[in-house]
């Protein structure tokens, strides 16, 4: 049975390579984002391999009135939205707290806190008068220990494992199902945002590793959303092979390698 997911942040990383994954079982995909021009260009790629329905909405996660529009407009379109991933979200520089650069604070609190609350609250009501639907809030392993100069970045991500939590508690009578998925190190723009452009230390960052791909969160928010009615999985941790958490990884050269 087809479906409508409504993807933040989906013209880049974990966002574009979900909605391709809900493309491709023919569902209606509506894609979110500041930058037409790759809003445009993913509409054309992904109504152009297989038969789903693209809807484009160009926002900024931190207009509350804009998301408030954005939703209305959506609405006109469709008649339900079973699937909600609260992806846009980023990292801002990488200070220690007494050297913090306050607009990087803020881009950080106002994108991956109340950004992620503004869609919310306009989609959840919905869901609400529909008694179901599921909404995946993409964390980071930064939700389950802060790391040295990740102050607001990980605070900002403990948030958001803090209202997965509570979302669970507040819509459980409404049958809606919440997912938190914290991924570890993944090779997606999300280095190179947080090193302002900075394409040498961001590609450093993965050197000598397998990190996550877009397309490996791709398939767990896909296998999340496919489990019987009945089952819910609440939140789910996942790195690489070589890393355990936020402050321990390893490169692939140091692991031990099997024995003649």
């Amino acid at each position: 049975m087809s479906k409508t997911i409504l993807i933040t942040g989906a013209t880049s990383g974990f966002g574009k390579a979900i909605a391709e994954k809900f493309a491709q079982e023919g569902n209606t995909v509506c894609i979110t984002g500041r930058r037409d021009d790759r809003l445009a260009e993913m509409k054309q790629t992904l109504e152009g391999n297989g038969n789903c329905k693209v809807i484009t909405l160009k926002f900024d996660i931190r207009n509350r009135d804009e998301v408030a529009a954005a939703v209305k407009e959506l609405m006109a379109q469709v008649s339900r939205i079973d699937i909600l991933v609260n992806n846009a979200g980023l990292a801002a520089g990488l200070n220690s707290i007494e050297d913090g650069n306050f607009d990087d604070w803020d881009q950080m609190i106002d994108t991956n806190i109340k950004g992620l609350l503004y869609i919310t609250r306009q989609v959840a009501p919905i869901m609400t008068v529909q008694a179901s639907g599921h909404i995946f809030n993409i964390g980071s392993t930064a939700a389950k220990m802060v790391y040295k100069n990740g102050n607001v970045y990980c605070a900002t991500k403990f948030a958001v494992d803090a209202l997965n939590q509570a979302m669970r508690i507040d819509l459980l009578q409404y049958g809606i199902k919440v997912t938190g998925i914290h991924p570890g190190m993944a090779e997606t723009e999300f280095s190179l945002v947080r090193f302002k452009g900075d394409a040498d230390r961001a590609k450093g960052v993965y050197s000598d590793m397998n990190p996550i791909r877009p397309e490996d969160i791709a398939d767990i928010v896909y296998y999340c959303s496919s489990l019987p009615a009945h089952l819910c999985i609440n939140d789910l941790t996942v790195t690489c092979l070589t890393q355990a958490c936020s402050v321990y990884s390893i490169k692939e050269s140091d692991r031990i390698k099997p024995q003649a």
